[in-house]
Order: C-alpha cells, then sequence, then structure tokens
C-alpha cells in the first residue's frame, strides 16, 4: 500500500560542516601566554626583574592581562 504524502519525509537541509580543528601552535600560543604571565607576577613578588627594587603594580597588571590573553584564546580553541 502506498504511503499517504503526510507520513513521507519532509526535506532536511545538509548538516553545517565541522569547523577546522586549531592549528597546533595556536595551542602552545596559549600555554606561552598563560605562563608568561604567571612567571611575570612571580618574578615580580620575588623582586627579581632587573631595576625594580620591591613589587610593582604594572608588573602585576602585565601579568594578568598575560592570562587573560591565554583565556581569551584558550575559548576560541577547536
Amino acid at each position: 500500500m502506498p504511503k499517504s504524502k503526510s507520513k513521507r519525509r519532509s526535506y532536511q537541509p545538509p548538516p553545517k560542516p565541522k569547523p577546522k580543528p586549531s592549528p597546533r601552535w595556536f595551542g602552545v600560543g596559549i600555554l606561552v601566554f598563560l605562563f608568561s604571565g604567571v612567571l611575570i607576577i612571580v618574578l615580580n613578588y620575588l623582586a627579581l626583574i632587573p631595576g625594580q627594587a620591591a613589587a610593582s603594580n604594572l608588573y602585576l597588571w602585565i601579568g594578568l592581562g598575560l592570562i587573560a590573553v591565554g583565556f581569551g584564546a584558550a575559548t576560541q580553541w577547536r
């Protein structure tokens, strides 16, 4: 017995293509940003940055900025 028109499948658009995976250097770049931010903050508080006698807020903000860039880039990684 033939199927009625209401029971036939309706049109389905083709599936969306999957996004390309990120290049290998992108993951390395994320880690470089994160670790360099942490390293700058630690060196700042240990007063090991050349020319600095005490901890500076500037280096703290630079380190936090690098960590924020690393987290921002990590959200785009596939």
